[in-house]
């Protein structure tokens, strides 16, 4: 079935000019309890920015520089061979762009 969208919407306006100020009221407050009562399952999976690590530990186990590796002198960062671009200076592929 074809809708005429040029066609005024009247309907719509008598009906928002028929309700009471109090009836708005009353069920913009319903929606604004209904937004907080539903927890989330994922959120208490997930760890959210902002949440309180401060008992938290991290153990990392950190390797020395391999045979097959160096550290970049502009970003300082720990790259595979195959990313040295100047060997002189060794700099790797995404700094000497």
């Amino acid at each position: 079935m074809a809708t005429d969208y040029d066609t005024p919407r009247t309907a719509d306006i008598e009906d928002a000019s028929e309700q009471s100020l109090e009836a708005l009221k009353a069920r913009r407050a319903d929606a604004a309890a209904d937004l907080g009562d539903d927890v989330d399952p994922f959120e208490t999976e997930l760890g959210l920015p902002g949440a309180d690590l401060s008992g938290e530990e991290l153990n990392v186990r950190v390797l020395p520089r391999q045979a097959d590796e160096f550290t970049c002198t502009q970003c300082y960062l720990v790259h595979h061979r195959s990313q040295l671009v100047d060997e002189r200076r060794m700099i790797c592929r995404d700094c000497a762009a």
